[in-house]
């Protein structure tokens, strides 16, 4: 498995490397397809198996193997060297990257469509990492306020200690709300695709236009849908995040996270000053030779900042047990998605017929406001998730969680389990009591994650607790 893995590198030596499904260096027939490769057309469900990951480079194991090396033998002089100029290559040091690791980055970026991936160690670090390495600088973003909690906190409390600002909107998909905030300082917007926990849906391919006007970027977080359901890059998207926590790994048995960089924006439009600036750390002093990371890169200028300043300095690296993990998971990522979407409309459908429940979010049921956006993204289904607000007070909505059997009591999402949480005591909780309200997100609301049960029993079990809650 051949990747450029110096500090000079992201992780492929071209720049489409990274996300190119990658093929063997065994002799292939004429005219055949090398061993290991597969066809530009294959499907998704094969891609999930298979892309990102060669056999015949790895002693021929059939499932990627757990790489558990800080480092790696350099050879000789000659080729350290070499591998430090970024001119072979080759593994290092697994804190820029790493053999399962890289799989992983693969296999993400050709799911997603991208050019290049990097995995970090949580799904906050992908948000964090992405967001600063586009406003670094004193860059603004802009945003809306229905976000995961913890992104709420980072935009609006922790970035701008970075001099890092957010201008959070309402509505997201107004653009002219949008519109009016975006100023010379403007650098990308940021949103979900789904947004957690009212699944309203983001209209991707307007607000790109929009974005791209003006030079700015478009940074979405794909973690509800995963790339089964929708693949922002598609439309207009510039930058994908993902906690691979969630769907992609699918079991809760390991934290993770991803950047994907789908390698069409121009850093070097004049609005990243740090995309332009020359660094020593792509640079060859001894010979003369300074470059920047648009001048050098390109379009992959963004994902090799994020391995080369972000991941090689801030350190949140994936550990090559968690990837091996993701990439099982990853393998049956179509058909566990397809069963919970299938059940979260059934039970979001029945919920919108049980007593002491007054609403249901779950864009999924088809009778909500965004429907035309549901047929036009999420052909197969919004994602697992879905909320309800119940009547009462806050000790109902106790009772409730305290009185399911199934449902696992879990600040997670994307499980083959079912997990409930209420959201403004725990996921929500550092959000400003303004903007939780603003989303919903109030002391009767309720969360759900549908798992792989059986879809009766979990229907079963919801309708025992609510009704003993009251």
């Amino acid at each position: 498995m051949a990747v450029n893995v110096s500090v000079n590198s992201g992780n492929g030596k071209s720049d489409g490397a990274a996300t190119s499904i990658a093929t063997s260096t065994a002799t292939a027939s004429a005219g055949a397809l090398p061993a290991g490769a597969l066809p530009a057309d294959a499907a998704f469900a094969t891609r999930a198996v298979h892309a990102g990951y060669v056999p015949a480079d790895n002693g021929r194991a059939a499932v990627p193997p757990i790489y558990a090396s800080a480092a790696f033998d350099l050879g000789d002089a000659l080729r350290g060297d070499a591998l430090a100029a970024g001119e072979l290559d080759g593994f290092e040091y697994s804190r820029v990257a790493n053999p399962t690791v890289d799989a992983l980055e693969r296999r993400v970026a050709a799911l997603e469509g991208g050019i290049g991936a990097v995995a970090v160690g949580s799904g906050m670090a992908a948000v964090t990492y992405a967001l600063m390495c586009a406003g670094e600088g004193g860059g603004r973003i802009i945003a809306p306020s229905n976000l995961y909690g913890a992104s709420v906190d980072a935009l609006g409390d922790f970035l701008p200690q970075f001099g890092i600002h957010t201008d959070f909107v309402k509505n997201v998909n107004d653009l002219d709300e949008v519109a009016s905030k975006i100023g010379p300082d403007t650098r990308a917007i940021f949103a979900e695709t789904v947004a957690n926990p009212s699944t309203e849906l983001l209209d991707i391919e307007p607000l790109a236009r929009l974005a791209h006007e003006h030079g700015v970027a478009l940074i979405v977080d794909n973690t509800v849908p995963t790339p089964y359901l929708l693949r922002p890059i598609e439309f207009g998207a510039d930058v994908v995040v993902h906690s691979t926590t969630k769907g992609i790994t699918g079991h809760g048995n390991a934290i993770g996270g991803v950047v994907v960089s789908g390698g069409t924006f121009d850093w070097a439009n004049g609005r990243f000053p740090q995309f332009t600036a020359r660094q020593q750390v792509i640079s060859d002093d001894r010979n003369g030779e300074w470059h920047s990371f648009a001048g050098k890169y390109g379009k992959a200028a963004f994902i090799k900042r994020i391995r080369i300043k972000y991941l090689r300095t801030f350190g949140a690296v994936a550990s090559p047990f968690n990837a091996y993990l993701s990439l099982v998971g990853l393998e049956t990522l179509p058909q566990r998605v397809s069963r919970q979407v299938e059940s979260a409309r059934r039970i979001a459908a029945h919920l919108t017929r049980t007593p002491h429940v007054v609403k249901v979010n779950y864009s999924g049921l088809g009778n909500t406001p965004q429907f035309d956006l549901v047929g036009k993204y999420f052909p197969n289904g919004v994602g697992q998730i879905l909320s309800f607000l119940v009547d009462g007070s806050a000790d109902n909505v106790r009772r409730i969680i305290d009185g399911t059997r199934l449902f696992s009591y879990v600040p997670n999402i994307g499980d083959a389990r079912s997990l409930i949480v209420d959201p403004a005591h725990i996921t929500h909780r550092e959000v400003p009591a303004e903007a939780r309200v603003a989303a919903g997100v109030t002391d009767n609301l309720i969360r759900l994650s549908i798992g792989l049960e059986d879809a009766a029993d979990l229907i079963a079990d919801l309708d025992q607790a609510i009704a003993a809650a009251y």
